[in-house]
Order: structure tokens, then sequence, then C-alpha cells
């Protein structure tokens, strides 16, 4: 059972802002091909598709998950949440 208390505490955090961000991949390139991207252009990413994504808050991993299509939509379906390993 939850304690009351811990919920008052938690309420205060609620409606604060945070960045969520969704890994797809990287990669590195030399600003020379960066200055020459336009559209069209392809950029191959470290990973392959059906990899998982890292899903973010504000740049820690909480989480990841697939690419899902959703109504034309991308979205991302979590498959596990992270833990605080520290």
């Amino acid at each position: 059972m939850a304690n009351p208390l811990d919920d008052k505490k938690l309420g205060i955090v609620l409606d604060v802002k945070v960045q969520l961000t969704a890994r797809l991949g990287s990669c590195q390139m030399a600003m020379r091909d960066v200055l020459e991207l336009g559209p069209g252009v392809i950029i191959q990413l470290d990973q392959r598709a059906n990899d998982p994504i890292g899903v973010y808050v504000n740049d820690k991993l909480i989480a990841v998950g697939e690419v899902v299509v959703l109504e034309e939509n991308f979205c991302i379906k979590i498959t596990e949440l992270i833990g605080d390993k520290s």
C-alpha cells in the first residue's frame, strides 16, 4: 500500500517539464560531410532497424523500446524500464 505522504511529495513534481528523447542511433561524420547534408541525403546510423530504441529523460536512459506505427504516426512501445544502477 502506498504511503499517502509519499504521494503528496510526488505531487509537487508531477507538472515539472522534462526533455524526453528517443535515440534511434548515431554516427560520426566529418564537418565537411555535415555541411554537405541536404534534402534526400541518407545518413547511415550505427544501429540496425530491429535494435531497441533508447528512451531518455534529460539525457538519462530510462527505458528501451521498439518503433511502431500507429495511425500513420511513429511511436515507441516501451519493452523495458531501466532501474537506477547507482
